[in-house]
């Protein structure tokens, strides 16, 4: 198994519970519970439960997904256009909520290209990703926010 694979089924959920949802972030605006539902959208993405439009022009494409590909983490406070100057509302009732919310999404992204292998879906950002490019991609995005709320360094 794909040690990012591994990450996601075995490794990221015990972290993220560890979160009591009254935490303050090393930086950013979100809140524990809203990072979570971010991510829940994130991965979304990554099975095509959520489209976006392309925002990278077709000649960045390259650069960016060089960077997406490498092991450089992203910086703190990296701005997405797609998420506005105040974080969304949250969705769930509570951070358990979430995170069973999370769990749900990760499971499908996974069966989704178990059951579709080879299938390109478009990262906004990106450009089109197979599953291993997501797999990367998904677990530099989850290392980012784990690292956001200091629960891993």
């Amino acid at each position: 198994m794909n040690p990012k694979e591994k990450f996601f089924r075995e490794d990221y959920i015990p972290l993220l519970k560890k979160l009591t949802g009254n935490e303050k972030p090393r930086w950013g605006k979100l809140s524990p519970q809203a990072m979570i539902e971010h991510m829940t959208d994130s991965i979304g993405i990554g099975w095509k439960r959520i489209v976006q439009p392309l925002y990278t022009s077709p000649e960045n494409l390259p650069k960016a997904k060089a960077f997406m590909l490498s092991d450089k983490p992203f910086k703190e406070n990296t701005p997405n256009p797609y998420m506005p100057d105040t974080p969304p509302p949250l969705r769930n009732k509570d951070i358990a909520s979430a995170i069973e919310e999370l769990e749900r999404e990760i499971q499908s992204f996974l069966n989704f290209h178990q059951q579709n292998p080879g299938f390109i879906v478009q990262n906004p950002f990106f450009g089109d990703l197979n599953y291993e490019e997501w797999l990367h991609l998904l677990h530099k995005h989850a290392i980012h926010h784990l690292k956001q709320f200091g629960l891993i360094d």
